[in-house]
């Protein structure tokens, strides 16, 4: 039973990883469109961006693949959140 949780925390884990790389990447994006500089902020924020991420998957999985796994999927859905959450803007009225 006790796998079952682990792999529950795994996927929840993996959604908030998700959640953040993907956030991260839309305010890099941003952020660097407005810079004068902008390869700091895209070098910098992929670096950072893909630090935390591997070392998250390495610290979630614990050397056990099918919690490397839950978190895959739990990223794929923090993807999916964070597209939904940015995406939305008001629908034209049609008169």
């Amino acid at each position: 039973m006790s796998d079952h949780y682990s792999m529950l925390i795994a996927l929840f884990a993996g959604v908030v990883l998700g959640i953040s790389f993907f956030y991260s990447l839309w305010f890099t994006v941003q952020k660097g469109l407005q810079s004068d500089r902008p390869e700091y902020w895209f070098i910098g924020g992929f670096v950072l961006r893909m630090g935390v991420s591997v070392a998250g998957f390495y610290f979630i999985s614990n050397q056990q693949f099918w919690l490397l796994i839950s978190s895959l999927v739990g990223f794929l859905i923090g993807r999916v959140i964070t597209n939904k959450v940015l995406t939305i803007t008001p629908k034209p009225q049609i008169q």
